[in-house]
This record gives C-alpha cells, structure tokens and sequence, in this order.
C-alpha cells in the first residue's frame, strides 16, 4: 500500500513522518526504511530503522527514485515499511511523472509486502485525481 501526507512547507508533514517511522520501528516484525534527500533525520527517527539519504547515490528524479526503492525491497525481503520524506526534493514536481512512479511501485509494494509512505509538499488541489485512486491519503 502507498500513503501521503499532503501539506504546504511547514504544515508538519516531516514531524508526522517521523511518528509514523518511530511507531513502525516499534510494532513492525521486519526492517523500517527511511528515505531522505539529505541526512537530517538523524536524531528523531529510532536507530533501528535505517536511514537512507538520496544525494548519497545521486537518485534524482523519479525513475532513479523507483529503481532505488525496488532496490531496496528486492535487496531484502524484510521490508515492511518505506518511508519518504521530500518526494518532489527528490523526483521533482512533474505531476504526471509521480502518476507512473505511483503506479510502477504499488506492483513492488503487492510483490513485497511492504508499505510506502511519501510526503508531498504541495495543495491536495494541485495532484492530480489519479494520484489519490492509487494511494491512500494519512
């Protein structure tokens, strides 16, 4: 399954990301993966959940960012949860892009088992509708 939280800069989407990874850290039988674009997270998310940051391996945009993510779940079948935190930092702001990013990566998420969650710094009214047909919003 793949969940967004959706707000402008400062909303507190970041610090909602973080409650979910801690929670996940807490309940979750298997690996918690967080994704950032530049480590900063690094003291408020939980040790035992791996923190990952992009501009480590140079993913820019949203191919790279689906590669690196199956990747991921293709590289350890533990993986129960994956957390996102600056979607568009990352993949950029091509709201047709996400679309097919969002649709290639719910096939990895049923394959895999595991759970995705991306923060989206934007207006819910600016995505377009299939985003929300292939997500579920938190």
């Amino acid at each position: 399954m793949i969940s967004i939280i959706i707000g402008n800069k400062g909303s507190g989407k970041t610090k909602r990301l973080i409650s979910l990874v801690n929670e996940a850290v807490s309940s979750s039988k298997g690996n918690v993966v967080c994704v950032e674009k530049v480590k900063k997270l690094t003291y408020d998310i939980s040790h035992k959940a791996r923190l990952i940051a992009t501009d480590n391996y140079s993913i820019c945009g949203f191919d790279a960012l689906y590669g690196f993510l199956a990747g991921i779940c293709a590289g350890n079948y533990d993986v129960t949860h994956v957390f996102v935190d600056a979607t568009f930092r990352i993949g950029g702001r091509d709201y047709e892009e996400l679309v097919g990013f969002f649709t290639k990566l719910n096939k990895v998420s049923e394959e895999s088992g595991a759970d995705f969650v991306f923060t989206l710094s934007c207006d819910e009214s600016s995505l377009p509708e299939q985003v929300f047909e292939l997500t579920k919003k938190l």
